[in-house]
């Protein structure tokens, strides 16, 4: 049997607590009583934990086990991420301790700020949410954040990306402890892709944090609304009455790219939308974000997406107009 502890504190996401269990007890019964199975247990080093939504969780102390899962939690409006961290000191020390001892540690979207704070994540790669990648990043200097990644498993440490991640993760661990045609059988009966090994395609820029300052956004601005119109960096500086010297400098200063850069990634993002929305061809929404040639489009499109235009459309199509 293999020993599963899930570590349960204030605010965590109730329905990451339970969804890696769940998923481990259908994998249970698809193997059969022949196989080893699973040994779960939610673990605190509290009394009484109450979770996301107020969902109140019956929890057993701290115990030892083979791999210990910490769940993401609520990060609110203000993503506040200090104030939700504060008097979680009993489970880092807890994650320490348990890292210490060379069992396995796994984070499920934003619990991996919880191991950052343990310390485990040093000189390791990771990931995370995408929308909070970057954030993790800054706090954690000395790890190397993959935010494209769904799974990052290094030494011994597993992080995961948001939410449905945990799926990605615990079929993983099931192909390992259990075997591949399990897992896959599991995956058919619960409905879990198990053959996602990105987040790029789910990544929203407009969730993300604009850079930048006042002039940087004046360009950007400048540029969103010319999308189809080919790139000028000599006509784009007269605009603002700067050399295209100045523009690139500042530009660069505030927002951390060129503007050729961001024009890219927002002709990407319009491209995704009308993807998204409409039937027009790959073709027609080339031209449309300001390429002639479909091939070159749909290149720089699997760059930023992970995706080609068509693979997209057909994972994220929302009904035409």
């Amino acid at each position: 049997m293999l020993r599963v502890g899930v570590l349960a504190y204030p605010g965590c996401f109730a329905s990451e607590v339970f969804g890696v269990p769940d998923l481990l007890t259908m994998a249970t019964h698809v193997a059969g009583p022949d196989r080893a199975g699973y040994e779960v247990s939610i673990v605190s080093p509290r009394r009484r934990v109450v979770a996301s939504g107020g969902v109140a969780l019956s929890v057993s102390p701290l115990r030892e086990v083979d791999v210990l899962v910490v769940p993401g939690f609520e990060p609110g409006r203000d993503r506040d991420l200090d104030v939700r961290l504060t008097g979680l000191a009993n489970e880092f020390a807890a994650i320490r301790a348990h890292a210490a001892a060379g069992n396995a540690v796994v984070s499920i979207c934003v619990g991996a700020f919880l191991l950052a704070e343990a310390g485990v994540l040093d000189h390791r790669q990771a990931t995370t949410s995408w929308l909070f990648a970057d954030e993790l990043a800054r706090r954690c200097p000395d790890a190397d954040i993959r935010a494209d990644r769904l799974v990052v498993t290094d030494k011994g440490v597993t992080t995961t990306a948001a939410f449905s991640a945990m799926y990605d993760f615990a079929l993983d661990l099931i192909r390992e402890h259990s075997g591949a045609d399990v897992a896959r059988t599991t995956a058919r009966v619960a409905l879990v892709d198990d053959a996602r090994s990105s987040q790029t395609p789910y990544v929203d820029t407009r969730l993300l944090p604009r850079p930048g300052s006042d002039f940087s956004h004046q360009v950007m601005r400048r540029l969103d609304q010319n999308l189809s119109a080919r790139y000028d960096l000599a006509a784009l500086a007269d605009t603002f009455t700067v050399s295209t010297r100045t523009l690139l400098r500042r530009f660069a200063e505030e927002a951390g790219q060129s503007p050729l850069d961001y024009l890219r990634s927002a002709r990407v993002r319009r491209a995704r939308h009308l993807l998204e929305t409409t039937d027009r061809t790959v073709a027609a929404i080339s031209a449309a974000v300001g390429y002639r040639d479909p091939g070159t489009f749909a290149t720089l499109f699997a760059e930023h997406t992970g995706r080609r235009p068509r693979d997209y459309r057909a994972a994220f199509r929302r009904g035409g107009s």
